[in-house]
């Protein structure tokens, strides 16, 4: 169930969505960065770490998708956090009295009864400008940015060269934009750039949904993801091979969002007329 992919860092993956769940050791216990997506997955995750003798130390959503800010109730009642921004989209979510039913309307059909949400947001953000995450683990710096959504963080273990990356750097999805902000285009170029900056320090990379890969792969994904958004910016026709015929099976969707991508910009930019 859990996969080695640097020293004291373990990932396991969904079967649906192929979400990855990122497993960091201390010496008292263990980061969870995204755990998900079922009730049964995330038991069996805490059952796994429970056979390895690792408590959960500390938890982490690195973006307040319903996907990445889940917990279950066997995996204890460790602090969980997030960026201030990622905890407050979550407050403001939670604050409405029919919140459960709002989300489970987003929630894949084949897992719609499977997800537990009772636990589902209860987030600790982080100071405004934290850069690290506050556990007696190795060091995890956060990489806040505000491409895909608002308080979307990135992590890197610097010790083990392992950088977590959310909902980016995807072998199997486009990057999906956040529409709703006021320059979504520019803001995930600058978190792209922001990759660029640790590039060097990282030796394997973990993205949320989709394939871990080494450094060389790191770069050609960001290379891959800063295309399709340049093109998107210019109004490009867009060559990706996570669209189109080239998609992996069971990923065909995956052109579905870019196309209403493609549309969603048009409605927001000012007529050229």
């Amino acid at each position: 169930m859990l996969k080695q992919v640097a020293e004291g860092v373990l990932v396991h993956q969904s079967a649906l969505l192929q979400n990855n769940t990122v497993v960091v050791q201390g010496p008292t216990g263990v980061l969870l960065i995204d755990p998900g997506i079922t009730g049964d997955e995330m038991a069996a995750l805490a059952d796994g770490l429970r056979q390895l003798g690792l408590p959960v130390a500390a938890g982490f959503a690195t973006h307040p998708d319903w996907d990445h800010a889940l917990w279950h109730a066997e995996l204890g009642e460790a602090p969980r956090y997030g960026t201030a921004r990622c905890a407050a989209d979550l407050r403001d979510l939670r604050s409405d009295a029919n919140w459960k039913a709002r989300l489970a309307e987003g929630l894949p059909p084949e897992i719609a009864e499977e997800t537990p949400l009772d636990l589902f947001g209860l987030i600790t953000g982080l100071p405004a400008g934290a850069t690290r995450v506050p556990w007696d683990g190795p060091e995890v710096r956060v990489i806040e940015h505000q491409a895909h959504a608002q308080g979307h963080a990135a992590l890197l273990i610097e010790e083990r060269g392992v950088l977590v990356a959310g909902d980016m750097l995807s072998d199997v999805l486009v990057p999906m934009l956040d529409l709703d902000a006021a320059d979504p285009i520019g803001d995930y170029l600058a978190a792209l750039r922001l990759f660029d900056e640790v590039a060097d320090d990282v030796e394997v990379f973990v993205p949320g949904h989709g394939s871990a890969g080494g450094a060389e792969r790191l770069r050609a994904m960001i290379d891959l993801d800063r295309a399709y958004v340049q093109a998107l910016r210019d109004d490009l026709p867009v060559t990706d091979p996570r669209i189109g015929p080239s998609a992996k099976p069971g990923w065909e969707w995956v052109s579905d969002v870019h196309d209403g991508q493609v549309k969603g910009l048009h409605r927001t930019r000012p007529s050229r007329t």
